[in-house]
């Protein structure tokens, strides 16, 4: 298994093949890095003001250190678009396993178990089960179901046409996201009274009515990351 990045195909319940590049354990340790000189230039800089307050700043320092440890990685995936800054200056995005925006659950997940990809020593375990799979997926990845993948323009071939995008009003599963980023995909290739067809289908979506194909469509960018 070489350790440089890999393109994979990720056929839709739909019939539509989605591509992307999957990112490798060296591009990922940069990326890695990246943010450990990040955390602990935030840490430096925060702290520094801490230490005039004695006993109170200790506790506080340490409270920002676990912080950091445990949830610099997650809030950064969930809230701004699967991407801490070191992943983001490379061009690297955390999905879900299939190519939806990852969740708060499975980030959690997959950054509690970074712990345990650590062992026995700097990613040892981690970089053995990237080896050992096609997707370059740590320990962390595997159980969470996710995937760090190339977010660069070409990378991920998930082409929509282009519109403001809108949050769902409800929570999706990971079919139906998929089932809606596959049908903005595919809406050139449909008549206008096929797509209202298919957009009926969702009313809870808003996907009834002369204005549902634009709403599906406006849903699947926010999907795509268009929001952030």
């Amino acid at each position: 298994m070489p350790l440089l990045d890999t393109r994979l195909d990720f056929p839709t319940p739909e019939g539509i093949t989605l591509q992307a590049v999957v990112a490798g354990p060296v591009v990922r340790a940069y990326a890695w890095l990246l943010d450990l000189l990040v955390r602990a230039l935030l840490l430096v800089g925060l702290t520094l003001p801490l230490s005039a307050l004695g006993h109170a700043g200790t506790g506080l320092t340490l409270i920002l250190f676990f912080a950091l440890t445990w949830f610099y990685h997650v809030g950064f995936e969930v809230l701004r678009g699967g991407a801490t800054p070191g992943k983001r200056a490379l061009g690297l995005q955390v999905v879900h396993d299939d190519l939806t925006p990852v969740g708060w659950q499975a980030s959690l997940l997959r950054n509690l178990l970074r712990s345990v990809d650590l062992l026995p020593g700097t990613y040892a375990l981690g970089l053995l089960a990237m080896l050992l799979g096609p997707r370059f997926q740590r320990l962390g990845d595997l159980v969470a179901g996710t995937l760090v993948i190339h977010a660069r323009p070409g990378a991920w071939r998930l082409t929509l046409p282009e519109t403001e995008p809108a949050p769902p009003p409800l929570a999706l599963s990971g079919d139906e996201q998929q089932a809606i980023l596959a049908y903005a995909q595919r809406q050139g290739q449909l008549s206008p009274a096929r797509r209202a067809e298919l957009a009926a289908l969702l009313p809870a979506l808003g996907g009834a009515g002369p204005d549902g194909p634009r709403r599906l469509l406006a849903i699947a960018n926010w999907l795509a990351g268009r929001a952030a």
